[in-house]
């Protein structure tokens, strides 16, 4: 799929994600951000954002900030260093096309999610 062949930018949402000390009205608002992209398909989205990028991005993006919040994860726990960083971006992305690949018309929410756990080993 041509959208999940995304350079480094992906992950830079996960890097800039928030941390589990987020005061709840942060998360209230993440959680309404999130919303109206949740209805996401791989399929979906790639059809929508015909080519932009950033598009994407943001929309993974949001939907990554959320599974880390669910999760009470803080990134910086597992990476602190620009290789260690990186590694972790490629991991994503892998696990991002994989999942979208076994299932083009799965949630791209859950995908996301599935992608940040295989990622940071939970």
């Amino acid at each position: 799929m041509r959208y999940f062949n995304l350079r480094m930018s992906v992950f830079a949402a996960i890097l800039a994600a928030p941390s589990v000390a987020m005061a709840d009205d942060e998360a209230d608002q993440m959680v309404q951000d999130a919303l109206p992209v949740m209805h996401y398909t791989c399929a979906s989205i790639a059809e929508e954002a015909d080519g932009d990028e950033a598009f994407v991005v943001a929309v993974v993006g949001k939907m990554t900030a959320l599974s880390l919040y669910n999760r009470q994860i803080n990134i910086e726990d597992h990476a602190t260093t620009d290789e260690e960083k990186a590694q972790l971006r490629e991991a994503f992305i892998a696990a991002l096309s994989e999942g979208c690949a076994a299932d083009k018309d799965a949630l791209l929410g859950g995908v996301v999610d599935n992608a940040v756990k295989t990622t940071l080993g939970f």
